[in-house]
Formats: structure tokens, sequence, C-alpha cells
């Protein structure tokens, strides 16, 4: 199943930057297949619905891992059976879809 996405990742308490840990999760989200779009509080992607939840999985293995305690994702998913969701109408189309 296609879905759409919204991930926010949220690393807590490795100080008060974590530009790290944000850039190692858009680069697991990118080298999973998604479509992803980083904006300035999360990413938007578009793919399988399965593999969106699994790279979210393998973010949080991955971070926790490399030394982030703790981390809080938040995460909006919309999924379509009346026609195939893009990022791309949702971001720029006019419609009323």
């Amino acid at each position: 199943m296609k879905a759409l996405a919204e991930i926010q990742v949220i690393p807590i308490g490795v100080g008060v930057s974590v530009r790290k840990e944000v850039k190692r999760a858009h680069e697991l989200i990118r080298a999973s297949g998604l479509k992803a779009q980083l904006h300035a509080y999360g990413t938007n992607v578009e793919g399988d619905l399965e593999t969106i939840l699994s790279t979210i999985k393998q973010v949080h293995e991955t971070l926790h891992t490399e030394g982030t305690p703790r981390l809080s994702t938040n995460v909006k998913i919309g999924t379509r059976t009346d026609k195939e969701a893009r990022l791309e109408e949702k971001l720029f189309d006019s419609g009323s879809s």
C-alpha cells in the first residue's frame, strides 16, 4: 500500500544542538529508497507503507546504537484507496483532492 508520511525525529539527551542526529536520521530515510523532502521540522516521504514503518524503526535502532539515549518521533501517515497519493500533488496541486 502506498502512503505519504511526515516524520519528525526529536533526539533527546544529546545537548542543545541535534543537527548531527537529525542529519543522520535523514540520511537513513533517503537510503531507504523512499522519496523524501526535508523541511524545517521534519521530512515528508512517499512510498510503500511497510517501508515507511520499517525505516522509522531503523532510524530509532541506528541512532540509539550510535549513542542517542532518547528519541521522540512524531509521525503522520496518509493512505488512499481511490488514487495513488503523491507528494507533488499534496504540495503543489491547487485542486481540492
